[in-house]
Formats: C-alpha cells, sequence, structure tokens
C-alpha cells in the first residue's frame, strides 16, 4: 500500500495526540515505578502500531520506514521505552515477512499486525553481544522436532511478549561459523498466558529503559517443531538476523533523536524560565552556546535518520547509512541529554524533573542494535568497499 502526503500527516497528527494524550502524562511515574504500561500498550494496539511496517496483505499499516521513523522520534522525545515495545516486535515480523514460508507468513503476521502476538528478536547471550556468531544456544534435530538448550539475555518483551524470533545453532561444527546458525520461530507462552515447558524468564533490573521488560530467557530441552525454522531451511539465521537489524538501527537512531529533540524541548523551556543575576538563562551566552549547538545536532540527527530510512524503503542495501544515523542520531541524544543536564543545574538530578530519564535513557541507544564501536567499523569498511580503487 503507498500512503498518500495527507494519510501520513493524519498518521503523524494522530500520533502528536497519542503521545500528549497517553505517552507524556504517565512516562515520568511509570519509569521510577519500573512499572509495565499495559495501558498504553492496549492504546498502541488500537493505533496499528504493532502492524506499523507489516504488509496491508497481512492487516498490517504498510507503513514506509521513513513514517515509521518520524512515528518513533515523535513517542521517544516524550519517552523513549515504549518506542522498544515495538521495535523488537517489528523485526521479528520483518525476518518473517522477508524470510519465512508462505504458512509461517499466515500464521503469524496476521496475529502480529493486530498484537494478540507481540514478540522480539532473541540474539544476544551472555557471552555473545556484537559477535553474534559466538553464541551457544543449540536446537537439536529430534526427528519433527528441535530440542533447544541454552540462554539469552537482554531480550525485551521477553516477559510481557509471548513470542520471540530465537537465533540458535543448528551446527555448532560449521565452518564458517554463520553457516551453522538458524532462526526458529517460537511461542514462549499459552494462550492463557503460561509459560511453555523449558523456558524460564528471569527479569532484570535495570538503570535506564525501565518499565520496559528486558530479560534473561534460559531454555532447557524447550521442543519445537521444524515447521518453525524461519524460511525451512538451517543454515540461514546469521542472515536473516543481520537484514534484520537495518530496520532496527534506523529504530534506534530515531529513538536517540527523539530523546535529543526531547532534551532540547525540556531544556529551552527551563533556560526561558529560570534566572539568575536578575535575568533568564537563556540571556547568557554561555546557555545560548549550548542551545545552539544541540539544535544543530537534532536537525543533523533527523535527516540522517530521514537518509537511512528511504534507502531502507528503495530496497537498496543501507548498513552504511543505518550505522551512520544511528551512531550520530545516539550521540546526539547523549550529547543533548547530558547539556540539558549542565543546564538545569543542580535541579536536573531531581526525578521531579524529567530530564534524568532523558539523561538516563539516552546511553542505551549507543549499545542497543549494535555498539557505536561497532558503526564506525561498519561505516569504514563499507566507504572502502564502495570506493574501492
Amino acid at each position: 500500500m503507498s500512503w498518500s502526503a495527507e494519510d501520513e500527516a493524519a498518521i503523524l497528527d494522530t500520533i502528536d495526540k497519542f503521545v500528549a494524550n497517553d505517552v507524556a502524562p504517565i512516562a515520568r511515574e511509570k519509569d521510577l515505578a519500573d512499572e509495565y504500561p499495559h495501558e498504553l500498550v492496549e492504546t498502541m494496539k488500537e493505533l496499528g502500531l504493532f502492524g506499523a511496517t507489516i504488509g496491508e496483505e497481512f492487516g498490517g499499516l504498510s507503513l514506509s520506514a521513513s513514517t515509521y521513523a518520524r512515528i518513533v522520534q515523535k513517542i521517544s522525545a516524550a519517552w523513549m521505552a515504549p518506542g522498544g515495545i515495538f521495535n523488537s516486535h517489528l523485526i521479528m515480523a520483518a525476518a518473517i515477512e522477508r524470510f519465512g514460508t508462505e504458512e509461517q507468513k499466515q500464521q503469524y503476521l496476521p496475529l502480529m499486525a493486530e498484537g494478540t502476538l507481540r514478540g522480539g528478536i532473541a540474539l544476544t547471550e551472555p557471552n555473545a553481544g556484537t559477535d553474534l556468531q559466538s553464541i551457544r544456544c543449540v536446537a537439536r534435530r529430534d526427528g519433527d522436532e528441535y530440542v533447544v538448550n541454552g540462554s539469552k539475555m537482554w531480550i525485551t518483551n521477553a516477559l510481557n511478549g509471548n513470542c520471540l524470533a530465537l537465533l540458535v545453532k543448528t551446527d555448532p561444527d560449521a565452518e564458517p561459523r554463520h553457516r551453522g546458525m538458524s532462526m526458529l520461530i517460537i511461542r514462549t507462552k499459552d494462550d492463557e498466558g503460561n509459560l511453555l515447558p523449558g523456558i524460564t524468564i528471569n527479569k532484570i533490573k535495570k538503570t535506564c529503559y525501565r518499565a520496559i521488560d528486558t530479560a534473561e530467557v534460559v531454555f532447557e530441552d524447550f521442543r519445537v517443531s521444524i515447521d518453525q525454522l524461519v524460511g525451512g531451511e538451517e543454515g540461514r539465521g546469521f542472515h536473516i538476523a543481520v537484514g534484520g537489524l537495518e530496520l532496527g538501527r534506523i529504530n534506534v537512531a530515531a529513538r536517540g533523536a527523539g530523546i535529543a529533540q526531547g532534551a532540547l524541548k525540556l531544556a529551552l523551556r527551563y533556560a526561558q524560565e529560570r534566572e539568575t543575576f536578575g535575568k533568564p538563562i537563556i540571556k547568557h551566552q554561555a546557555i545560548q552556546l549550548k542551545l545552539g549547538e544541540m539544535a544543530a545536532k537534532v536537525e543533523a540527527a533527523k535527516l540522517l535518520v530521514d537518509q537511512a530510512a528511504r534507502m531502507y524503503d528503495s530496497g537498496q542495501r543501507c548498513d552504511l547509512e543505518a550505522g551512520m544515523a544511528k551512531y550520530f542520531a545516539s550521540e546526539a541524544g547523549v550529547f543533548c541529554s547530558q547539556e540539558a543536564m549542565r543546564i538545569f543545574g543542580g535541579y536536573g538530578f531531581s526525578t521531579e524533573y524529567e530530564i534524568e530519564r532523558y539523561y538516563r535513557d539516552a546511553m542505551l541507544m549507543c549499545v542497543g542494535e549494535g555498539t557505536n564501536e561497532m558503526q564506525r567499523i561498519i561505516i569504514a569498511k563499507q566507504l572502502a568497499a564502495r570506493e574501492a580503487i
């Protein structure tokens, strides 16, 4: 489906109202209490956010990555965490839609689009993060089933969701290592919401990104049908995982840009209200210098995010552009939240002011979906490949 400019504007206007009426009023309370926003999730279902990028033929909105990124920015400018609920979900959906069998698409995508199934992507392990080829979670073939043993860490939607795209080793001895990796679609809970046998989920307490469930998932002789092998072919898991990270990095970049924009807005308002030496602090040149640089970084981050999203929409390989957007926008979020904390001064350290949440949340964007150190390596390698002499 191709949305007109007027349609996209109407969608973004709806998101603005959603942020003002549903997101912003609860962000501080839910974050400080580390309480999952169940009511907000129900509203997200009604808005179709769980089907944002899923094809219309499966009940999704079929939004472009460009529109999706703008939605993420708007939500993150008020509260970064909810973007993670549908980001991990949509990465899983994209993996099924791009690489799954027709039966898998029909089985999962309509339920994921309506939010009945809420999923995540289970890649990271206690000893394997950026180096995905080092995973140890093994799926051993046993007749018409795989028997899974191992653990995953930092998995979003594990506790409150009910399905995962699980990266496993189906051939631990394969060389090169990525040829032994496969992706499984697993249901973690039954229809009553009870964990299935062989799965244990342990919530991780975090400094930032609170209220959103992040967990360790342990598999002990967990059984899953071979029909749930994504694409019906072993050895494609690494390729599927890396392909999904492009959309994930665009989402993280958009969240970084949103954090930067939200921090700038809070700092600008405070600078006009707070007075020192008989005048608002925005009249002081030192504060103006900070606000000016923050504003420039916000706009540059938004442009890089849009560039990456447009390339993703065109179907071109965009790991260079997504890497640049993710790196710059997440660092912009850190910079702007830090500068805003300086502008707030001592009040920035009080939980009565929301800027401290932006400060805590920002750093996660530099690590999630591939560290920024890795992004710079990816950027350099892609530049060298494109400009090869």
